[in-house]
């Protein structure tokens, strides 16, 4: 669970994560302004890292699977800790990496009407299948969303892509998803709710048009080095 002011909503989330296939709950704290380690360590999280500064969203996640890789896991699940996405889920998409049907799997609020339903703004709901869209059309994939923040990943794949290589910001989702598939791997989707609410988690105007701009960049950038038009350090030669 990459956290930051995750002190509201993260007793919630964690008293949902089924206790009996997850051996062991990360939380790293990105220098937090309230009480989210002290909450952790109330709870009886064990694995609770902290950031002595704020290295954003993108280097919160890189520390939590650095340490779920030394921990010795075989499957890694982000969720994150402000209760936008149930944990519910995570039995689910843990069985579809275990039994071999995909070694990723996405929680996609899109798939079906989970996304507008659970209060997402309409005009980021725009944005995002415009983003998707454009997206499939450059990597050449058919996901619903890239934008989920609720991911399963194999260690195999953590090991085969270079995520440290990724940005430290929000992009690094997106970074990751087109490494996954430069790598030659699928990627499987399970429907899932969401919902928007006041201490959800949530960036501004400003740094989503960014995001946007950066999601493009990423996507063409995929594209060119597939036609061997550019190289890039995200995307190495095969």
């Amino acid at each position: 669970m990459p956290a930051y002011n995750a002190e509201k909503t993260l007793e919630q989330t964690y008293s949902e994560i089924p206790k009996d296939i997850v051996d062991e709950v990360i939380l790293t704290d990105d220098c937090s302004r309230d009480a989210t380690v002290e909450k952790a360590r109330e709870l009886g999280i064990k694995e609770v890292l902290i950031h002595p500064r704020n290295r954003g969203y993108g280097g919160n996640q890189k520390t939590c699977y650095n340490r779920a890789l030394e921990l010795g896991a075989d499957i890694v699940i982000m969720l994150h800790p402000d209760y936008q996405y149930t944990p519910r889920l995570i039995e689910s998409m843990a069985y579809i990496i275990a039994n071999g049907v995909y070694p990723v799997v996405f929680a996609s609020r899109i798939l079906g009407k989970g996304a507008l339903k659970g209060g997402m703004p309409i005009v980021k709901y725009i944005a995002n299948r415009f983003l998707t869209l454009t997206q499939n059309l450059l990597i050449n994939q058919k996901l619903s969303e890239y934008h989920t923040g609720y991911r399963a990943f194999s260690a195999e794949v953590l090991r085969a892509v270079d995520y440290e290589s990724c940005s430290d910001d929000f992009i690094l989702d997106n970074e990751m998803a087109a490494q996954i598939f430069w790598a030659g791997y699928e990627i499987g989707e399970v429907t899932c709710p969401t919902k928007y609410f006041e201490e959800a988690s949530s960036i501004n105007l400003r740094r989503s048009a960014i995001y946007g701009l950066g999601v493009l960049r990423v996507s063409a950038v995929y594209r060119l080095c597939k036609w061997g038009l550019m190289r890039s350090r995200l995307f190495p030669a095969k």
